[in-house]
């Protein structure tokens, strides 16, 4: 079976010259109802070098035709003047998160012809969520003109034994890449260069995890087609490096496209199993609406139900008031699923309604007391189900699960050159 995954020649600062503290900044897709944590960032950045450069927090959207000019020119520039080309690397990463305990990784390159984000796919590398298809467009449209990308995607092994990634925590002695505090109470990040036969045990170890004797002790069936990365976070990002690839491919021919650098991404991958690894609910909130009107039709919307699925429960919130709801009957399998086929309606029916999709429970309930808007929360799925759940029932409604607190999201700090 062709490899999915390979090293890459990634991009650093020389971190004796750039401070590493002010050039890392928190995934683009983070706190997006929150321009004030984007604007404190901006202050600690001042006019250091930064990945906040070369990135469009989606807070900002809107403005995205005067800033997407400026992120190409800045990364012209930094090509030129602040990166530094590793060649052939992959780099283990020890994440200190806001809870003290440590996240490990390895940032490697993956390669987009293994990625299918489609519903029911036997790719080797897999969305777990549903994939939104029109929130694709507008990344594509600031990856088309970039020479760099920057990962914020984290891939998911199912690795119990922990034979991949765990033996590298004591074993790992490679040159140091990074070693930085994270602003914003982002906590700290490590990351070391794997030396080749680090690289060599590392590959072997994950081609394992798929062999037919492993897929038959973890699912059960050893024909089952085999599942190596399941993304945690960032799939609309790959998504959008699919595409973009998608539209090279197109243009320039499959043969020349094989070697093209924008047929690969860079990503993390962690194992689903380590312990610092929390799988959080993401909540809901809706904005520009009557909450006792969506209070009102949701109600109604449950009551019709009539599904085999076990009972749930959700919390709304609004203002300071909160109150159970109980799903007796639910057509799907779990609660995050069953609101959002909610709201997917109600916004139909409802054209200034709009909805936000929130980690934490603090932010939730600061966005709830606003005026027109209601929140909801609720429990989470276990990590554990999530291999098996995506390999036989496909992708999960999309915004299912969060992997730990906004602040523990994978900071930027790693580029890779993606045009000729």
């Amino acid at each position: 079976m062709q490899k999915c995954y390979s090293s890459a020649d990634i991009l650093l600062p020389d971190f004796t010259k750039t401070d590493a503290g002010k050039w890392a900044v928190v995934a683009c897709d983070q706190f997006t109802s929150e321009p004030e944590y984007w604007q404190g960032v901006e202050a600690q950045v001042g006019d250091a070098p930064s990945t906040l450069r070369m990135i469009l927090p989606e807070v900002y959207l809107s403005e995205s035709e005067k800033r997407i000019p400026e992120i190409n020119a800045t990364m012209k520039q930094y090509l030129r003047d602040i990166l530094v080309c590793h060649r052939d690397s992959m780099i283990y990463v020890e994440r200190t998160q806001s809870d003290g305990s440590v996240r490990r990784g390895v940032v490697m390159a993956v390669d987009l012809e293994s990625y299918d984000y489609t519903r029911g796919a036997g790719s080797l590398i897999r969305a777990t969520e549903a994939t939104v298809v029109e929130r694709i467009p507008p990344r594509v449209a600031i990856r088309r003109g970039a020479d760099i990308e920057l990962p914020h995607v984290m891939l998911l092994i199912d690795d119990p034994e922990k034979t991949v990634i765990e033996p590298l925590a004591n074993g790992c002695h490679g040159e140091a890449a990074y070693n930085t505090e994270l602003m914003m109470g982002g906590g700290h990040i490590n990351g070391r260069f794997l030396s080749k036969d680090e690289q060599n045990k590392l590959s072997s170890a994950l081609d394992t995890l798929i062999t037919p004797e492993q897929m038959k002790a973890r699912y059960g069936d050893s024909a089952l087609a085999p599942l190596l990365f399941a993304v945690g976070d960032g799939n609309h990002s790959l998504a959008s490096a699919k595409a973009a690839y998608d539209e090279i491919k197109a243009a320039i021919g499959a043969d020349a496209a094989a070697t093209h650098p924008a047929r690969f991404a860079l990503a993390e991958i962690v194992n689903i199993h380590d312990s610092a690894l929390k799988f959080e609910p993401i909540y809901r909130v809706m904005f520009g609406v009557d909450p006792e009107d969506v209070l009102a039709s949701l109600n109604s919307y449950l009551s019709a139900l009539d599904g085999r699925a076990g009972e749930q429960k959700m919390t709304y919130i609004i203002k300071d008031r909160t109150g159970e709801i109980t799903v007796p009957h639910p057509v799907r399998q779990l609660t995050v699923g069953t609101l959002q086929d909610f709201i997917d309606g109600y916004i139909k029916t409802h054209p200034a309604a709009e909805v936000d999709y929130i980690h934490g429970d603090s932010s939730i309930r600061a966005l709830s007391a606003k005026v027109g808007a209601i929140g909801f929360t609720f429990s989470g799925m276990s990590k554990s189900e999530l291999f098996r759940t995506v390999i036989f029932d496909g992708a999960l409604p999309r915004k299912t699960f969060s992997m730990g607190h906004a602040e523990d999201k994978r900071y930027y700090l790693e580029c890779r050159k993606i045009t000729i």
